[in-house]
């Protein structure tokens, strides 16, 4: 096998290894967001969204806090996309 082929195996495994992480802490980021915008419960601290009395900026901060979520492993995943993609075409 020649260099360009061991390449492009190289970086399709990469990218496989970002999508799998960014899919394997998921669950734990959705847990992790979920508890920052509920009520505040013993040791957790919330920022209760779903309270309408809230001020515009405290809503502002949970609309916020509600598309990290999408926007952290969405880039991790367009990253892995990236690699992948930028090594078969560009080597």
């Amino acid at each position: 096998m020649n260099c360009r082929g061991s390449v492009m195996i190289f970086s399709i495994m990469l990218g496989v290894v970002v999508i799998i992480l960014a899919m394997a802490l998921a669950p734990v980021g959705k847990e992790i967001i979920g508890d920052a915008r509920n009520v505040t419960v013993g040791d957790t601290i919330g920022m209760d969204c779903s309270n309408s009395s809230i001020s515009n900026f405290d809503k502002a901060a949970c609309v916020v806090t509600d598309f990290s979520l999408f926007y952290f492993f969405g880039g991790l995943i367009f990253v892995a996309g990236t690699i992948i993609t930028g090594r078969i075409i560009f080597t």
